[in-house]
């Protein structure tokens, strides 16, 4: 309640006759609550009203005293009930304009035509230099960075021999691209924020680049046939940067559709209709990287040859390669094949411990490295070459199989099932021993560390892979009894040639030891004629 001090305070000190506005402040105490409230008093007030929501008019007057809202955490500014209207308007305005944004985005995108992805944060494990191009970029993703720019010289050297070898203008190829930009977005994960004229003009020049690399690496012409210097610094066989170029060009991230590729290639013969034959120049040109080199293919495992006209215009050339690797007569995965719940235990043992069961390894003649066959106790592998770009090659494969909607991850699976073949370097030494993996690292201890980190961020059920029913056999015939026995007596008696020599004098001498004693006791008990 208001006290009759405050209340003087305020009739003394208000002129009622003046109609100039008087304002006084005082400081009420409610009853019971012990809470000191400031009070405003507004002009000709006459008396004072505890609820400032009911105004009482008097003498013509509205007199009134409104408390002040308190400071603190109490206060209405604080309450999202209070909150001012406009500000709840704009939160309101603001979350249906993001779900129109993203009905937009529904409708515009069509994600079965999602090919060119950014590389998964998750897999990148604080070294992102496998994925990273380090010459030439291809693409919106790494377009225009400074540390690249020195290719772009060359790029526009490139478009400039292409004009001029094919007496073509570049408003040819410009509305060519023009035409299917929307179409090469599409492709792109995520949004791309150049302009309409920066996309076309790097589609133009990175395509062209690519062709002409394509064109320049087959035996017939070479970069000769096109016009370059035997000397020149990056169109040349002899550029000792063309490891790394191909390298960077497989990467995830550096990508470029291949119906771009197609349709530059079509300009460039001088027929817009023709079918260019990109997919298999590019295959060539991506030939040195295949992890098989130096492999003997045997025709009758091979199965039927890949059909590079078969990939969709969208794709990539890394979905083009990666193609390329995979066995055809495998076909996709289907649910009917996978493991049942009652195998589904450790996956595979590696080579040290199969060995003790007496699993036997031996190469594979095949040009597919990943048709791996068990049969009879012997697990068959095709030879795998491992270098200094087998990790960067490994990594942006699996990367794109995890991001790619697709129902084949058959290099994923590949690659850990490797990974749990190899824990050490002793079973990378027995199976170079046997010709299977041929290496260039420094140790054996690098290629397993090679393979024990590709997948180490993976999530992956091998259980659903082409390898599962093989993965299955290898851990039927580890855990029998008799396969252990036989193995722990081979590699305790037999293994070496002098064993087997002193076990077969051991058994002479215990057949004749036996015999004669067979003749002593016969001799003794024979009945005398």
């Amino acid at each position: 309640m208001v006290t009759p001090r405050n209340w003087l305070w305020a009739r003394e000190n208000a002129n009622l006759e003046s109609h100039e506005p008087l304002l006084g402040f005082g400081v009420g105490e409610t009853k019971g609550s012990g809470q000191r409230k400031k009070w405003t008093i507004n002009k000709h007030t006459a008396a004072i009203d505890h609820h400032p929501q009911q105004r009482q008019p008097q003498n013509g007057h509205a007199a009134e005293i409104q408390p002040e809202p308190p400071h603190g955490n109490n206060g209405s500014e604080n309450d999202p009930e209070h909150e001012p209207r406009p500000l709840k308007l704009e939160w309101v305005i603001s979350i249906k304009e993001k779900l129109k944004q993203a009905r937009q985005d529904n409708e515009a995108r069509s994600w079965t035509k999602l090919s060119i992805y950014r590389t998964p944060h998750y897999l990148m494990d604080g070294d992102d230099k496998a994925y990273v191009p380090q010459i030439v970029s291809l693409g919106p993703y790494h377009h225009g960075r400074a540390d690249l720019h020195h290719m772009e010289q060359h790029k526009w050297r490139c478009l400039h021999c292409i004009l001029e070898r094919s007496h073509s203008k570049i408003d040819l190829y410009l509305d060519s691209m023009k035409k299917v930009e929307n179409k090469a977005r599409a492709c792109y994960e995520g949004t791309i924020s150049m302009s309409s004229d920066d996309f076309v003009e790097m589609m133009v020049l990175d395509g062209c680049f690519v062709i002409e690399l394509f064109q320049g690496v087959k035996k017939e012409t070479g970069f000769e046939g096109l016009g370059y210097a035997p000397d020149d610094p990056i169109f040349s066989l002899k550029c000792g940067s063309m490891p790394m170029i191909q390298r960077d060009m497989i990467m995830l991230e550096n990508q470029i559709p291949l119906f771009i590729l197609d349709q530059l290639f079509c300009l460039q013969q001088g027929d817009p209709n023709q079918e260019g034959p990109i997919a298999k120049l590019a295959l060539q040109f991506f030939e040195p990287l295949k992890p098989m080199k130096g492999c003997q293919a045997n025709s009758s495992n091979n199965g039927p040859e890949f059909d590079p006209s078969l990939i969709q215009d969208e794709l990539p050339c890394l979905e083009l390669f990666r193609q390329s690797l995979l066995n055809p007569k495998q076909g996709p995965k289907k649910e009917g094949t996978q493991v049942s719940s009652q195998k589904r235990q450790r996956l595979i043992h590696c080579v040290t411990e199969l060995r003790e069961a007496g699993v036997k390894f031996r190469e594979r003649k095949t040009d597919r490295f990943m048709d791996i066959q068990f049969k009879d106790g012997i697990l068959w592998i095709p030879r795998l070459h491992i270098d200094d770009g087998t990790r960067s090659l490994f990594l942006n494969l699996i990367a794109f199989e995890q991001s790619h909607i697709d129902d084949r991850n058959d290099i994923t699976a590949y690659v850990i099932f490797m990974d749990h073949l190899i824990n050490s370097s002793e079973d990378v030494r027995h199976l170079h021993k046997r010709g299977i993996i041929e290496h260039w690292l420094g140790s054996d201890t690098e290629v397993a560390d090679l393979f024990n980190r590709l997948c180490k961020e993976v999530v992956f059920d091998l259980n659903r892979s082409y390898l599962s029913e093989l993965s299955a056999d290898l851990n039927v015939y580890y855990s029998l009894k008799w396969n252990n026995w036989r193995a722990i007596l081979k590699n305790k008696y037999f293994d070496n040639p002098w064993s087997i020599i002193s076990f077969i004098a051991a058994l002479v001498l215990l057949a004749l030891t036996f015999l004669q004693s067979f003749y002593a006791v016969y001799g003794s008990y024979r009945p005398r004629s």
